[in-house]
């Protein structure tokens, strides 16, 4: 989890429990209730194995543990095992919890200062692999509780595609929109980096003003962020979903098959699934069509 030169200059404040998740879920829990802010940092995939825990010791309790959830997604070489699928979803129904996906390595740094200032429980999940070469900023800012990022476009005006894209797919996603602008397209595109609470204000107002809204996250497709969307609009009653009407909005969720992924490097795995620029753009044209 890199955490050995940490380790090295604060020694009194690192405990490695090895591989006893479970435990090391309800040491941070009590470490939280004596007053102190614990991270928890697990790979995705292994977290898993505490899901008892970060229930029952953690977030019935609405204790502030800040998990550190690195190699969200798919994680190449490993294999089906190392695979972190399933957290956005397994997360999202849990009652208190709160998650946050960053776009790049800065937006990271932001998260875990807000986290460690929210008094909750919170998760930060981030993908396996080098960041994407933004330049870091010097100090910290607080990300303001549950808003989107409006990365590309304006909410003035209409919109033929909304881009709704967590994490390190912000990047996948802007890539598409400057394609999609050359073939007259316009593209926003949403940096969806709270997946719970939800931006429901900006989700609805783009859900008007665009034709279709295509999610993109490297979660299980069930439960993930385009579920999320998907049932924020439903319950607004407001947005007209898919129909044959003129007003009707399309929406198309881009994630990982209800299938374990198998072995294969990241971008294999990526154009395999979808997980790409292409994929939006294909998918954008056959919304407008």
């Amino acid at each position: 989890t890199g955490l050995s030169r940490f380790a090295e200059e604060f020694p009194d404040r690192f405990f490695d429990v090895g591989i006893a998740e479970q435990h090391a879920v309800t040491f941070a829990a009590g470490l939280a209730l004596e007053g102190l802010r614990p991270v928890c940092a697990i790979y995705s995939t292994f977290l898993q194995r505490a899901y008892d825990q970060i229930i029952h010791d953690v977030c019935l309790t609405n204790l502030p543990v800040v998990f550190a959830i690195d190699r969200g997604g798919l994680v190449g070489d490993d294999g089906p095992t190392h695979h972190g699928a399933f957290d956005l979803s397994y997360l999202r129904c849990v009652p208190n919890m709160v998650i946050m996906t960053p776009k790049d390595e800065n937006e990271l740094r932001n998260m875990l200062y807000t986290a460690i200032n929210l008094n909750m429980p919170v998760a930060i999940r981030y993908p396996r692999g080098r960041g994407v070469g933004v330049k870091i900023g010097q100090g910290f800012e607080e990300i303001p509780f549950g808003k989107w990022e409006l990365v590309k476009g304006d909410n003035g005006t209409q919109c033929n595609i909304t881009i709704i894209a967590a994490g390190n797919h912000v990047e996948t996603a802007l890539r598409a929109e400057k394609r999609l602008k050359e073939d007259g397209i316009k593209t926003c595109v949403i940096n969806a980096r709270f997946i719970k609470p939800i931006d429901k204000d900006l989700l609805l107002h783009h859900a008007s003003i665009s034709s279709g809204i295509i999610t993109i996250e490297e979660n299980a497709l069930i439960g993930g962020l385009g579920s999320a969307v998907c049932e924020a609009i439903a319950d607004s009653n407001r947005i007209r979903l898919n129909g044959d009407g003129g007003n009707s909005l399309k929406i198309r969720p881009i994630g990982l098959p209800d299938r374990f992924i198998e072995h294969g490097s990241q971008q294999e795995l990526r154009g395999m699934l979808g997980l790409d620029a292409r994929t939006i753009i294909k998918v954008s044209k056959e919304i407008l069509s």
